[in-house]
């Protein structure tokens, strides 16, 4: 906030001391052509092994124009692959190792029918039947605790692989910030590093400005803001050192909730003014509006309207 003050104050400025004392005041307001801009730094620590941009390059949202070192990355990636990849092998297939105890204990099921139906007709004792009984719950008591141990076995080795795998999505986000990638589209406008040289997470590499969209930031007194309101239509022209201004439709799309004591060197319509509040006016820029240029606002009467 103090940074986009100090801008303002800067355009203000600009306007006093260049050519607004010069005019009469027969406009509105007075700015500077502005952007919005965004620093891209660095995500990673390392070498830029390619940054492939220079000043004035247009770049699209999502377009990769660089690469951070990400050799140790992608190894310390493949070394956790292989450890996942060993550990897996350690889980068991529950019913495949238990088999065996399965099949005995279907056997001594099948001997109790028998051997129950034989005691029926006085054909066996009735200790043979009782100690196939016993056989069985001692055979199911095995079948649980094996079964339960494996179990906790494989619980323990999925939590262990579901570690793994949290670790390589990790460095898989590590690796995907090794790209530099441009956030937004725009005109780069400045190139802060170059290739070969070590970076850390948050160095700033470049700077882009959405060049297309721009605006202009004035300060309008208070009795100005009866008669405005957001969306109403702007004429503005360019202080761009020659006899003819060009002039553009604008928007006026912000306006300040809060007033501030007017700077010293801002230019307003009234310089009586105590109180302004910050404004903006945005422009499609139809590639003759430079960062930095000065503009004069007009608003439009109810008889323009």
């Amino acid at each position: 906030m103090k940074r986009k003050f100090l801008y303002g104050v800067l355009a203000a400025a600009g306007c006093l001391l260049n050519s607004c004392s010069d005019r009469q005041h027969d406009f509105d307001a007075c700015g500077q052509i502005e952007a919005t801009e965004v620093v891209v730094s660095a995500e990673a620590n390392g070498r830029i092994v390619a940054l492939n941009l220079t000043e004035g390059d247009e770049l699209e949202a999502g377009h990769q124009v660089g690469v951070i070192d990400s050799v140790q990355l992608y190894l310390q990636k493949k070394e956790l692959v292989r450890k996942m990849s060993n550990t897996r092998t350690k889980l068991v297939d529950v019913d495949r190792q238990l088999a065996s105890q399965y099949a005995h204990l279907k056997n001594l099921r099948t001997d109790y029918a028998r051997y129950q139906a034989l005691a029926a007709k006085d054909a066996a004792t009735r200790k043979q039947v009782d100690d196939l009984v016993s056989q069985i719950a001692v055979a199911e008591r095995e079948i649980s605790a094996k079964k339960q141990t494996f179990e906790r076995n494989n619980a323990g080795i999925r939590e262990e692989l579901a570690l793994y795998e949290v670790q390589i999505a990790e460095k898989e986000d590590q690796l995907e910030k090794c790209r530099i990638v441009a956030p937004v589209s725009g005109t780069v406008l400045t190139k802060f590093a170059e290739e070969g040289e070590m970076v850390t997470s948050g160095k700033s590499l470049f700077k882009l400005a959405d060049m297309h969209q721009v605006y202009v930031r004035a300060y309008l007194t208070a009795p100005q803001l009866s008669d405005v309101k957001l969306g109403d239509p702007v004429r503005v022209t360019i202080e761009d050192g020659t006899d003819r201004s060009r002039a553009y439709d604008g928007r006026l799309v912000w306006i300040s909730d809060e007033a501030e004591f007017t700077p010293k060197n801002i230019q307003t319509k009234d310089e009586r003014a105590d109180l302004v509040y910050a404004a903006k006016i945005a422009l499609q820029n139809d590639g003759y509006l430079k960062l930095g240029m000065y503009a004069y606002i007009y608003f439009q009467t109810e008889k323009d309207k």
